[in-house]
């Protein structure tokens, strides 16, 4: 594993590393080998703290708070601001250091498994691409760390640290939440808040993606190349999602029948909407409603 810095510890301060026993435990146990902690802790206001790494054995995330810092890799350099998050994946020589003048508090985890690319991945980390990303200031993702640093006071029990592989997850699963979140308010010309609430508010209706284009005031290509990157999904499709899911709360929440469900979400042909449902959700609105009743 990648050693933690070596930065004197206040009594506010947090630092904890997994031990050895529990890593080999974690990395073998099914229900943690694909991601689970190997240190972490809270830093507060830490002046002098740096750390450089030309030899990096696992992933390290860090969430400034507080005060700034710098950080640098062989192709990026660049401050790093409250609501920041540096991602440093396995492999990557990097070098970090607090502020002289305002140092950060940051809160930061080393984490490693056979999903961490894919979480790297998820968080937006491009080898080409900036490891800083601008989330934000949130308390739930403090919440986040702070549930996950609980575990240094279980005296090593083995379900505690099941428990804590399974709140990095969360975290780096909010975190993924958050960056979309982020993104979506830095588009100035794009509301994304105001075309779902459209969207759902004209459920009962039909949408092509010149009514959702000319509601963001772009144009097609535009609007639909923006939405998927926030997203994940292409408009309509995002659009057709949300009617199925409402779909499946008529059904289960009401006893109206196939046919006026369909008629509900503005289809005229309950067959065309039984495909549409079967294809999306996995199974018939009959035997959804089934499944649920059970």
């Amino acid at each position: 594993m990648s050693a933690p810095s070596k930065w004197p510890l206040p009594d506010q301060g947090i630092r904890f590393v997994t031990p050895l026993f529990m890593r080999q435990k974690l990395a073998q146990h099914p229900l943690t080998r694909e991601c689970y902690p190997v240190a972490m802790g809270f830093y507060p206001r830490a002046a002098g703290h740096r750390m450089q790494r030309e030899r990096h054995d696992d992933n390290l995330l860090i969430y400034c708070v507080e005060g700034c810092g710098g950080a640098s890799t062989g192709n990026w350099a660049g401050a790093v601001d409250p609501g920041d998050m540096l991602l440093l994946p396995e492999g990557l020589a990097h070098r970090y250091e607090a502020a002289f003048a305002d140092p950060w508090t940051i809160y930061w985890v080393h984490f490693a498994g056979g999903a961490s690319a894919a979480f790297n991945q998820h968080l937006g980390y491009r080898a080409d691409a900036s490891p800083r990303s601008r989330i934000g200031m949130s308390p739930l993702l403090v919440a986040r760390f702070q549930e996950l640093m609980a575990v240094r006071r279980t005296g090593y029990r083995t379900s505690a640290f099941i428990m804590a592989a399974n709140q990095l997850r969360q975290l780096l699963a909010q975190i993924g939440l958050e960056l979309r979140n982020a993104r979506a308010r830095q588009q100035q010309s794009f509301d994304l808040e105001a075309i779902q609430r459209f969207m759902r508010e004209h459920i009962n209706q039909t949408l092509d993606l010149d009514a959702l284009a000319s509601r963001a005031a772009l144009s097609k290509y535009h609007f639909s190349a923006k939405y998927k990157a926030l997203t994940g999904y292409s408009p309509i499709k995002h659009f057709l999602n949300m009617k199925m899911e409402y779909a499946c709360h008529l059904l289960d929440a009401t006893a109206l029948s196939v046919k006026r469900v369909a008629a509900a979400l503005g289809y005229d042909d309950p067959l065309y909407f039984s495909r549409l449902f079967r294809r999306t959700v996995g199974m018939s609105p009959r035997a959804y409603r089934s499944s649920v009743r059970q």
